[in-house]
């Protein structure tokens, strides 16, 4: 039987490339010279930590954030930009811009739902951080994938691991 996962996965070395991208276009700017800066991934928790001087450099740096991730081939909801408030240390403004990576319970449950809704002759099995579609034809699948891509969903998709 033809079958494909459903993942929500973002390449660590892409997006170690974006931020180091971002570092280079912020070291070259006339508004950011002479200014405390720092854009920083940690791989392990997948947290992007920013500091910078005021409000404004702040917007200015996620602005430019988003932009060089979309360029890198990342996708915007991959970055979870509106979860957590910036907090001022001192003469510094802090945020950490969680990076979704895998799928929740919860997530899982919305494409499984979603999939249902459809009426296709497909069944949707969630394992672990990822959900597997599995259908006699092939082009029920890639309906499937369509609506799943047409949906409005928070969170990036990539279709992996098809079998036919």
């Amino acid at each position: 039987m033809p079958s494909f996962d459903i993942q929500s996965k973002v390449d660590v070395q892409t997006l170690d490339n974006a931020i180091n991208s971002v570092n280079r276009e912020l070291s070259t700017r006339y508004d950011f010279k002479g200014t405390h800066l720092l854009v920083e991934l940690d791989k392990k928790a997948f947290v992007i930590k920013l500091e910078v001087d005021s409000e404004m450099k702040l917007e200015q740096l996620i602005d430019v954030l988003i932009t060089r991730s979309m360029r890198s081939g990342l996708d915007s909801n991959a970055l979870d930009v509106t979860s957590k408030e910036h907090y001022p240390s001192g003469k510094i403004i802090k945020k950490e811009v969680p990076v979704k990576n895998g799928l929740t319970q919860e997530d899982a449950k919305k494409i499984v739902k979603l999939i249902k809704d459809s009426g296709l002759k497909v069944q949707a099995a969630i394992m672990d951080d990822m959900v597997r579609v599995t259908g006699k034809k092939i082009d029920d699948l890639q309906e499937v994938m369509a609506i799943c891509r047409q949906a409005a969903l928070k969170f990036p998709l990539q279709f992996a691991n098809m079998k036919s």
